[in-house]
Parts: structure tokens; C-alpha cells; sequence
């Protein structure tokens, strides 16, 4: 099942890291995070990916078009370093297909820019390029296709260190509780869609505001609630969370590294 992935945004939020550097270009451990992102679907046989790319994507091209798989598979190396055996591969059996969707594209529009990609494709996966989780994937897959609905997407708490207040309406606070203690739930993308999705986005609109709002109105968007892990790097203290997970060998979202 071919995976679109968003990945041309500027990244704003997190800018404190090089300002040249596209958003899904960094790095936890050796690899970037559009790597970690990719890896998962591929381990769940999703192996075909179509990047929408916009800010610096030849920066994304170059990376792959000069791969160093030695960087996260262990070699052996010998002949005075004239040969050099690998004893396993990342990406050998990936097929990358790198479009460009312009600098300043919303999500909709990166996504109909990639329609011609996708037309043997009945259902088909799509991501934001900086959000990793532990979901079962293809659990979320055959119960999206038993639904028979157009679209779904993962649900989950906010990891905020917020509070939601609630207010009377003579201005005094009625309640105050940490997000995580409410019913309110994000949208954490790992989206699935059926190729009709295509039929609910008008030109230039954002996906998740007026084509989703059409599906809402029919009843064919559907949640995929996941309690388990979700985080999103959209700060440079996301980056070290992510970073100390992944660096004492605890990184949730690796499921590739239980068969090992």
C-alpha cells in the first residue's frame, strides 16, 4: 500500500535547530526523522512512499540519492578496507517516488499534487513527516477497510503540560485540570483514505478544514483512538524527549527492533 508523506513545510515551530535544515531532515540518532517515519510503515510491508516536497527538498533528495547504509546496520569490513559486507539493509527494498508541491502548499494541496501517483490505488496511507507512534498499522488498516468509510485518522491525548479551564459566565473559573485529564483528543495524523477523498477537496483548501468538514457532515471520517504512544517533534524539547528515548534503547515507536 503506497504512503504519502508531507514533508515540504518550513517547520517553523522548531527552528531553533538550523534554519536550513527542512523539519523532517532532523535527526534522532543517525537517521532523520522522515527516516524513523518511513521505517515504520516499511515494517508493516508499506514500502512504497511518495514525498510531497516543498522547503529545501533537495536536501531530502540528496539524502537518499547518496544513502550510507553502514550509518544503522552493522558491516564487516576487511581487504585493508576494499570490501565491505553489510549484514543487514534499510532501504534496498524501498521504492521513493520525490515530488515536488511546492514551497508554500497546504496539506490538501500537496496531497491533489500527488493524485497521479495514486490512481491504481483503491485505499492508501498518508502522514505528517514528524509524528511517530507504536500503532499497530495494519490492525488500524484492516479496520478502516471493514468500515467501509473515505477517511480516518489516529486520535490521541495531547502531551501538553497545559491546563483546560472552564469559565462561568461571570468570568470565574468553574474548573481547571491538566489536558491529559480531559476527554480532548488531537488529530495525530497516519491517515488512511480511500481514492474518493479526492472527490471532498476543492482547489487550494486545506485538508483537515473543509474537505474534512464535508466528510464530517456524511458520516464517512472515522477516529482511530490509540491510547498508547504518540509523539510529535514540534519543539526542540520534543527533539530531546525523542532523542533520550531513542539514545537508552527505550524508543517506543522502533517496533522494527523486536525482531531483531
Amino acid at each position: 500500500m503506497k504512503v504519502v508523506i508531507f514533508c515540504g513545510g518550513l517547520g517553523m515551530r522548531i527552528r531553533e535547530t538550523d534554519s536550513s535544515l527542512p523539519k523532517p531532515m532532523i535527526e534522532i540518532g543517525y537517521r532523520p526523522i522522515l527516516w524513523h517515519v518511513m521505517k515504520y510503515y516499511a515494517h508493516f510491508g508499506h514500502k512504497q512512499f511518495i514525498l510531497c516536497l516543498g522547503y529545501r527538498g533537495d536536501i531530502i533528495k540528496n539524502y537518499f540519492l547518496n544513502y550510507d547504509e553502514c550509518l544503522s546496520n552493522d558491516f564487516t569490513l576487511s581487504w585493508g578496507g576494499k570490501k565491505l559486507d553489510l549484514h543487514n539493509s534499510d532501504i534496498h527494498d524501498w521504492e521513493i517516488t520525490f515530488a515536488d508541491t511546492g514551497v508554500h502548499s497546504n496539506i490538501g494541496q500537496r496531497l491533489v499534487a500527488v493524485k497521479k501517483y495514486l490512481e491504481e490505488e483503491d485505499v492508501f496511507l498518508a502522514n505528517y513527516a514528524d509524528g511517530l507512534t507504536d500503532l499497530d498499522m495494519n490492525q488500524s488498516i484492516e479496520t478502516f477497510i471493514k468500515s467501509s468509510k473515505i477517511a480516518s485518522f489516529l486520535c490521541v491525548k495531547p502531551n501538553l503540560s497545559f491546563h483546560a479551564v472552564t469559565v462561568g459566565q461571570d468570568g470565574s473559573i468553574a474548573d481547571i485540570k491538566p489536558i491529559a485529564d480531559t476527554n480532548l483528543l488531537i488529530n495525530a495524523g497516519y491517515f488512511i483514505f480511500r481514492k474518493d477523498i479526492f472527490k471532498y477537496i476543492h482547489d487550494g483548501e486545506e485538508l483537515v478544514i473543509e474537505p474534512f468538514q464535508r466528510l464530517v457532515r456524511e458520516k464517512q471520517l472515522i477516529a482511530n483512538c490509540h491510547p498508547g504512544f504518540f509523539q510529535a517533534m514540534d519543539t526542540l524539547k520534543d527533539k530531546h524527549n525523542l532523542e533520550l528515548l531513542h539514545s537508552q534503547g527505550e524508543a517506543p515507536w522502533e517496533l522494527w527492533q523486536r525482531d531483531l
